[in-house]
């Protein structure tokens, strides 16, 4: 079976465990996807919509570069970018966005995942990243929650996959962070290195 099958193989499965994430309990199954686990009365609040959200998140790893966008799918099963990556050195640390509840700290696919529950049907996934947290830790935004690891991206060109999901869909994290600082493109005589 060659890498980009399998690579599909396993997008497939994890889009259709999705699902079945009604009534799962984080804590007991240790599970990306499931949402019932607490979360502080503090943290939780309503939640703009991707069209107008006022930016409260914070980069999680400090640059505002994004090495690929966002690519929304033709429907749920559909091929796209559900994410954005953010290109950063393997070992930079990650930070949460905001505030919220570890839900998941683990390996999915064989790569290091956090997800954080911020309340109001909004939760952040960072992908690619050695975790140093634990489900049910309880995060203020700018908290480390691991460091930059080999997973979504080659380790030639590292990054941090940055996912969101709003109501059980994924969406556009972009809207929820300050302004992005787009990759410029120079001619090969100004190259300095």
């Amino acid at each position: 079976m060659s890498f980009r099958h399998l690579g599909s193989v396993v997008v497939v499965f994890l889009l259709l465990l999705c699902p079945l994430q009604h009534g799962l309990d984080s804590r007991a199954t240790g599970s990306p996807i499931a949402t019932s686990s607490p979360v502080r009365n503090d943290v939780a609040r309503d939640r703009p919509t991707p069209a107008t959200a006022e930016a409260p998140w914070v980069w999680p790893t400090g640059s505002r570069v994004v090495d690929r966008p966002w690519e929304a799918p033709a429907d749920d099963y559909a091929a796209g970018h559900r994410g954005i990556d953010v290109g950063a050195p393997l070992g930079t640390v990650v930070v949460a966005v905001d505030d919220g509840t570890v839900t998941f700290a683990g390996q999915v696919a064989g790569r290091g995942v956090v997800t954080i529950d911020h309340g109001g049907g909004l939760r952040s996934t960072v992908d690619s990243v050695a975790p140093g947290v634990a489900t049910g830790d309880t995060m203020a935004q700018g908290d480390a929650v691991g460091t930059v690891s080999v997973g979504h991206c080659p380790a030639a060109n590292p990054c941090l996959h940055l996912g969101a999901r709003l109501d059980d869909r994924y969406v556009d994290p972009t809207p929820y962070l300050p302004a992005a600082a787009w990759p410029v493109l120079l001619p090969e005589s100004a190259w300095t290195g």
